[in-house]
C-alpha cells in the first residue's frame, strides 16, 4: 500500500476526525461506517468524509470483507499499523547528534569535509544518469539555471549553481578578482540563504565544512577543472561566499 503524507504535514488529527481515528485504533477488529457513526453519534456521511481523509493520509485502510449473507457486504476499516506518517519530525535533533559526533573527532573539519564530499560525489554520479531526485528538489531553478556559458569551469559550475539553488542556498555568481580569470568567468558563488542555518550558527566548523565538501565532491564527479578553494561562512550577516579556483591554482 502506498501511503501519501498529508499535504500540510501536521500532527494527530483533531476534533471529530481524531475521534474517528482513535475509535478505529481502539477497536478489536475492522469496523464499519455504521458502527463508527453509532458509537460517535454522528451522521454516516460525516464518518465517510473523515474516513476519506484518513485513508488519503495513510492512517486508515479498507479491510477485506467476507460475504456471509446475500447482498453487498459492508465496507470495513482498520488502522494502518505503521508509524503515523503525519507525526512530528525532529531532523534538527538528528543533525545535532551527528554534528556532535563529528565534532568529537580529532579532525572534525576534515571529517566533515570528507562526509560532504562523499555526498556531493554520489549526487554527481547519479545526476550523470539523469537522476535528480536524490536531493528531493525540483528541477525548476527559476532564474538561476542559466549558468553554463562564459564561465571558468563552464557547465560544471553552472550545474553546481543549479544544485545549490535546488538545495535552497539561493546562489548568485560573482567576481571579485576579474584579473585572475582571463576567460572573464566568475570567481565566487555568493550564497544568500543557508538551509543549515541553525546548525551552521552553533557548529559552523561542521555544517560549513560539510557544505564545502559537497560542492567539491559534486565538481569532482562532473570532471570540473574548477574546485571550491574555500568557503567564507557569514562573510556578511546575510551572505556566505564560496571561492572558485582552477585545480592546482590557488
Amino acid at each position: 500500500m502506498t501511503m501519501a503524507r498529508p499535504a500540510g504535514g501536521g500532527l494527530e488529527p483533531a476534533g471529530r476526525r481524531g475521534e474517528v481515528l482513535r475509535l478505529i485504533r481502539g477497536a478489536p477488529g475492522p469496523v464499519s461506517i455504521a458502527e463508527i457513526a453509532d458509537r460517535l453519534g454522528v451522521h454516516l456521511n460525516t464518518v465517510r468524509f473523515h474516513l476519506d481523509t484518513l485513508i488519503e493520509n495513510g492512517q486508515v485502510e479498507r479491510a477485506e470483507t467476507v460475504r456471509r449473507t446475500p447482498g453487498r457486504p459492508p465496507q470495513l476499516f482498520r488502522a494502518v499499523r505503521v508509524m503515523d506518517p503525519s507525526g512530528p519530525r525532529h531532523y534538527r535533533l538528528l543533525a545535532e547528534v551527528l554534528a556532535d559526533t563529528l565534532d568529537a573527532d580529532p579532525d572534525p573539519r576534515g571529517r566533515a569535509i570528507a562526509a560532504g564530499r562523499a555526498w556531493g560525489s554520489r549526487h554527481g554520479d547519479s545526476s550523470e544518469h539523469g537522476d535528480s531526485s536524490e536531493h528531493g528538489g525540483s528541477s525548476d531553478h527559476g532564474g538561476s539555471s542559466d549558468h553554463g556559458d562564459g564561465q571558468v569551469g563552464g557547465e560544471p559550475v553552472g550545474r553546481l549553481v543549479s544544485l545549490l539553488d535546488t538545495l535552497g542556498f539561493a546562489p548568485e555568481l560573482g567576481d571579485d578578482r576579474p584579473h585572475a580569470h582571463p576567460e572573464g568567468g566568475p570567481s565566487q558563488i555568493r550564497l544568500r540563504n543557508c538551509p543549515f542555518l541553525e546548525l551552521a550558527s552553533s557548529k559552523p566548523q561542521i555544517a560549513c565544512s560539510i557544505h564545502l565538501g559537497l560542492m567539491r565532491g559534486a565538481l569532482d564527479a562532473w570532471g570540473s577543472p574548477v574546485t571550491v578553494d574555500r568557503l567564507d561562512p557569514f562573510a556578511e550577516p546575510d551572505l556566505c561566499v564560496a571561492h572558485l579556483a582552477r585545480e592546482g591554482v590557488r
